[in-house]
C-alpha cells in the first residue's frame, strides 16, 4: 500500500502537510521557527496526538537553534521558556507535553548549547522513527480484534495524517485488511472540522480500502440494523483507570455501542496513557472558537449571532471500553491493573 508521510525534516527545517487544505489541495508548510510549529499545532494544520508529539520534538529542536549561545544554565532557562509555549499549544493531547519533557531531559544532559542542538534534532528523529514502529506494533496487536466480516466503524482521523506512521485505529483497520479480512468499513464525518469526511476518506482512498462515509448521527441506525459490529477509535489522553479523552462524539459512539452489545475499542501509543492522573475527570478539555461550529469552510451555516459551544474532546468512561490497544500489548478491564502491567513492558524497538 502507498505510504502517506505528513511530517518530514529537510536539512534546516520541518515540513508539514497542511491538513486544513486536504483533500482539495496538498500543500507543504515550511516550518523554520519554533513559533511556526506552535501555530501549526494551534491552527490544526498538524493534528492527531502522536503527530502533535512528533511535531513538538521537532519544535524543541527548532527552539534550540533559535536560542542564542550562553552559559548552559541560562541557555536551558531560555529553552525551558520556549518549551512552555510549545506545551501550551493544545492542552488535551498528553503526547505534546510528553515530547517536550523528553526533549528537555535530553537538553539537561548536554554540556554545551551546540551539543544540545545536535542531540535534540536526533531525539526528534528518534521520536518519529519510534512512532512509525509503534504504529506497526499497534496494528499487529489490534488486528485480531477486527472482525473478518461484519462492519467496523472508526471516528475522526487516526491514520498516517495523525501520526508519523500508518496510524493507530485506522492502522489497525489497515492491518486487518492486509491480513485478508474484509469487513465493511465505516467512518464518521466528525463535526465540526470534518476530519473524517476530509482526511479519513482521503486516506482510505489512497490505501485502496473501500470505506463508507456516514454523518455522525447515522451510527445508531446502522448499529441497530446490524451493519456495524465493531468500533475502534484513537485517543488523545488515557487516564490510569482507562477513561479516554478523544475527539468530540467518541463518548456518544461508546454509549451507542454499549446499548447494542458492540465491542468498543481504543488504539493509541503508550505515550497517550497518563498514569499520573487517576480518572478522566482530571483531563483538561479544550474548547475552540464558536465560529468553527457555525461556519464550514468560511461559509455560514447558522444565523449571525447564534450562540454555540465547541468542546473539541469528550471523555469515554473505562466501563464502556472493551480493550485498549498499545504497542506494548492489549489492555483489558480492570485498566488500573492492566495499564500498569503494560507500563512494565519494554517499548518496541526502532
Amino acid at each position: 500500500m502507498p505510504e502517506i508521510e505528513p511530517i518530514r525534516w529537510r536539512d534546516t527545517h520541518l515540513e508539514l502537510l497542511d491538513q486544513t487544505l486536504l483533500p482539495r489541495e496538498q500543500r507543504w508548510l515550511a516550518v523554520a521557527r519554533c513559533d511556526q510549529a506552535i501555530a501549526a499545532v494551534r491552527e490544526m494544520r498538524v493534528r492527531g496526538a502522536p503527530a502533535i508529539g512528533v511535531t513538538a520534538g521537532y519544535a524543541m529542536a527548532l527552539a534550540a537553534r533559535e536560542t542564542p549561545d550562553a552559559p548552559m544554565p541560562r541557555w536551558l532557562a531560555e529553552l525551558t521558556e520556549a518549551a512552555a509555549r510549545i506545551a501550551a499549544a493544545r492542552p488535551t493531547a498528553v503526547n505534546l507535553g510528553w515530547a517536550v519533557e523528553r526533549s528537555l531531559g535530553v537538553a539537561r544532559q548536554c554540556a554545551t548549547p551546540t551539543e544540545a542542538r545536535e542531540r535534540l534534532l536526533a531525539e526528534a528523529e528518534r521520536m518519529r522513527a519510534e512512532d512509525v514502529a509503534m504504529n506497526r506494533a499497534i496494528a499487529a496487536f489490534g488486528e485480531p480484534l477486527v472482525p473478518a466480516h461484519g462492519g467496523v466503524l472508526t471516528h475522526c482521523n487516526t491514520g498516517a495524517l495523525a501520526t508519523a506512521g500508518i496510524g493507530t485505529a485506522l492502522g489497525v483497520i489497515r492491518g486487518a485488511w492486509e491480513a485478508g479480512k474484509r469487513p465493511a468499513v465505516f467512518h464518521t464525518e466528525t463535526r465540526p472540522w470534518l476530519q473524517g469526511a476530509r482526511l479519513t476518506a482521503w486516506e482510505f482512498q489512497q490505501l485502496g480500502i473501500p470505506a463508507q462515509l456516514i454523518v455522525d448521527s447515522a451510527a445508531a441506525a446502522l448499529m441497530r440494523r446490524g451493519e456495524i459490529t465493531s468500533v475502534i477509535v484513537g485517543a488523545d489522553r488515557i487516564a490510569a483507570n482507562g477513561d479516554t479523552a478523544n475527539k468530540i462524539g467518541t463518548y456518544g459512539l461508546a454509549v451507542l455501542a454499549h446499548a447494542h452489545g458492540i465491542p468498543f475499542q481504543v488504539a493509541a501509543p503508550f505515550s497517550s496513557i497518563d498514569l499520573r492522573i487517576a480518572t478522566g475527570d482530571a483531563i483538561a478539555i479544550e474548547e475552540r472558537p464558536a465560529h468553527e461550529v457555525t461556519r464550514i469552510a468560511g461559509q455560514a451555516i447558522a444565523p449571525d449571532g447564534v450562540a454555540a459551544r465547541n468542546p473539541v474532546f469528550d471523555v469515554t468512561p473505562a466501563r464502556l471500553i472493551a480493550a485498549i490497544v498499545t504497542e506494548r500489548g492489549v489492555a483489558r478491564p480492570p485498566y488500573v491493573e492492566s495499564l500498569r502491567a503494560l507500563a512494565g513492558r519494554p517499548a518496541v524497538a526502532t
